[in-house]
């Protein structure tokens, strides 16, 4: 009997150990200065990790040019994702709902490029509005809700373009340049942020993040922030719309196709739990985007094939979300 009790004790020291290990792992990783310093060490990696294996190439001016003119939409378009996220939310829409936009902008093109901008934005707010009222009122989960939309206004795009791309107004390209799109992004980004941190958004929308009971209790209004926070997110896209529109002036069917999956990885990379709460930063945003097409440029620039980039960038988002996921939180997506 005393053999079997000696026997059983490496064992249960052996558990004791792999306990106290993940304890100690999780209180790491849930520490702010962890979640804080990681995403940043993750880009620094990837940029000298693709600056190696395509010697050099990625850094070189020409191609850090046009890694630049990549990222605007999609900083743009991330930041109205990361306010959705926030409250543990998702949106699979954001790709559908830039390629309606983006028609819309190019027919009020004809008459003047302000009017185009806030019809692509009114298009965004509406269909935010419509995503938002299914996930709100009807109690519908949001990735549900964002799904079906997604493949709504996906067929809408692809009847409106069913003859001919739709095509803007000529002399749009001549808002093609760095600065004019640098300025917009910064603006944009600029603005959320300022809202974001000096008011009480962002402890409304992570206390609905972290729990909608707990947030009720506290005296926030849960369903009409969710409902005017997806419409704020369908603006955010329906200006990245403009962005989109000025760079390739047209827009087919396929415009826009693939940009949630875009998003929903950068925010990751960028150490963004999806289960949103009080772990969320607004630097997810930047270092996400970037981090983002520093990879898919440095594979692409490998000469990958398709199949394999996406394989490695799989792999690379399974390791980061089991990595920034918020352990605290049962439920992941609302």
């Amino acid at each position: 009997m005393a053999e079997l009790q000696n026997a059983e004790l490496p064992n249960q020291n052996l558990q004791t150990e792999k306990k106290n290990f993940g304890a100690r792992y999780r209180e790491f990783m849930d520490k702010p200065v962890t979640r804080d310093i990681l995403p940043a060490f993750g880009l620094l990696l990837i940029i000298v990790l693709f600056s190696i294996l395509t010697g050099g190439r990625i850094i070189q001016p020409f191609n850090l040019n046009l890694l630049l003119s990549q990222i605007y939409m999609l900083m743009i378009a991330s930041t109205g994702v990361f306010l959705i996220m926030n409250m543990g939310c998702l949106d699979f829409s954001q790709g559908s709902m830039l390629g309606i936009s983006s028609i819309v902008i190019c027919y009020l093109s004809a008459y003047n490029i302000p009017l185009a901008i806030l019809g692509g934005i009114a298009t965004g707010a509406a269909i935010g509005a419509i995503n938002g009222f299914f996930h709100v009122k009807r109690k519908i989960p949001s990735f549900i809700v964002t799904i079906c939309t997604m493949y709504l206004f996906r067929g809408l795009c692809a009847y409106l373009t069913t003859n001919s791309p739709v095509y803007a107004v000529g002399n749009i390209y001549k808002y093609n340049t760095t600065p004019v799109k640098m300025t917009l992004t910064v603006v944009a980004l600029l603005i959320v942020f300022l809202i974001y941190h000096f008011s009480k958004l962002s402890y409304t929308l992570k206390a609905i993040g972290a729990g909608e009971t707990a947030a009720r209790y506290a005296g926030i209004k849960v369903q009409k922030t969710k409902w005017l926070i997806y419409i704020v997110a369908g603006m955010i896209t329906g200006f990245a719309a403009f962005i989109n529109v000025i760079k390739v002036g047209s827009v087919t069917s396929t415009g826009g196709n693939m940009l949630e999956t875009e998003i929903l990885i950068a925010l990751v990379l960028g150490g963004m739990p999806i289960s949103g709460g009080p772990m969320v930063r607004f630097p997810n945003i930047i270092i996400g985007v970037l981090t983002y097409k520093f990879l898919s440029t440095g594979l692409n620039m490998m000469g990958l094939t398709t199949q394999t980039q996406q394989l490695i960038e799989g792999i690379v988002f399974v390791i980061v979300v089991a990595l920034f996921s918020d352990r605290k939180s049962i439920q992941v997506i609302k």
